[in-house]
């Protein structure tokens, strides 16, 4: 089932095309990552699927429901957490959460039920009754998922929603997105590419308005990853870097210490040739192998090379 479809949609603000031409489909119940650099057009995007602005031209649809001005279903079955979430500062947490349950024109005993749901999840219950002026920025982040939860929605739409948080709280927001995902399906926009690794299951990246590419994160190292072998060995390797240095089908072999152990590190020139043949060569050798791996590119690798091929084009 699809939980996001966008056609053709597109913002213009004159002659700046903000986002141009999106065409997407995101899956139910996964973690969606949406990359790219400031500016790119990932809270343009959030706010046109969140009827919070209307495109120039395209469409979308969310939870089954075509997006648009005053659709009342489509704001029942979506939340949204804003990159900067707005609160009034003398009121408590638990009185904030109330106040979105009435907003929903949820039941009376719905609402405290729920409160007392979310303030449990995202682990306020204790600081549910004072102030959110006297919050933390991690706290504030929290009351703000919670609240976009308040109508358990089918799609959550997070927007930068570890900007400005701590390594502390950036954790707590982590394991909590993926917790959610269990209900809901999320659309996290985001610039900061070692929280996608963590808890993204697919990931759309936008440059300059237009959408550059959609994958899992894996299909993404496969695709981009190194044709380069490292290992260790628990003997002297240096006169196996040697014979390496005679396979026609292999490059660049070096002897490196990282964290006081000799790692030997290879480049194929040939790599399947190299997938087949390597492990049977290590055999020959006598060592004792501990550790062999084909080196996988960071996200941020990945992402600076698919920018850099576009930016090229």
């Amino acid at each position: 089932m699809t939980a996001i479809s966008t056609d053709h949609l597109s913002k213009h603000y004159g002659a700046i095309k903000a986002l141009d031409n999106l065409s997407l489909e995101v899956p139910e119940n996964i973690v969606f990552g949406f990359l790219g650099p400031n500016g790119a057009g990932k809270t343009t995007t959030v706010k046109l699927l969140t009827g919070f602005s209307r495109p120039t031209s395209g469409s979308a649809w969310v939870a089954g429901e075509k997006v648009g001005s005053g659709n009342l279903a489509l704001q029942s079955k979506t939340g949204l957490l804003p990159d900067v979430p707005a609160f009034y500062d003398w009121m408590s947490g638990r009185e904030f959460l109330h106040l979105a349950g009435e907003l929903h024109q949820l039941p009376r005993h719905e609402i405290t039920q729920r409160t007392e749901e979310l303030l449990k999840l995202v682990e306020l219950e204790k600081p549910g009754n004072r102030r959110i002026g006297g919050y933390s920025r991690g706290m504030r982040q929290r009351l703000g998922i919670a609240q976009a939860l308040m109508n358990r929605p089918q799609v959550l739409f997070m927007d930068e929603p570890t900007s400005a948080l701590d390594p502390i709280g950036r954790r707590e927001v982590l394991e909590l997105i993926l917790h959610l995902k269990q209900t809901a399906t999320i659309f996290m926009s985001t610039h900061i590419l070692s929280d996608v690794e963590r808890v993204c299951d697919m990931v759309g990246i936008v440059n300059n308005g237009r959408l550059v590419t959609v994958s899992s994160v894996e299909a993404l190292r496969k695709k981009y990853a190194r044709s380069v072998f490292e290992m260790e060995f628990l003997e002297d390797a240096r006169p196996f870097l040697d014979s390496l240095r005679r396979l026609p089908w292999l490059a660049e072999p070096e002897l490196l210490v990282e964290n006081g152990t000799p790692v030997v590190r290879v480049r194929a020139v040939d790599i399947s040739h190299a997938r087949k043949e390597l492990p049977h060569f290590i055999a020959e050798s006598g060592l004792t192998l501990t550790r062999y791996e084909l080196s996988l590119p960071s996200l941020e690798d990945i992402f600076m090379e698919i920018l850099g091929e576009k930016g090229t084009r």
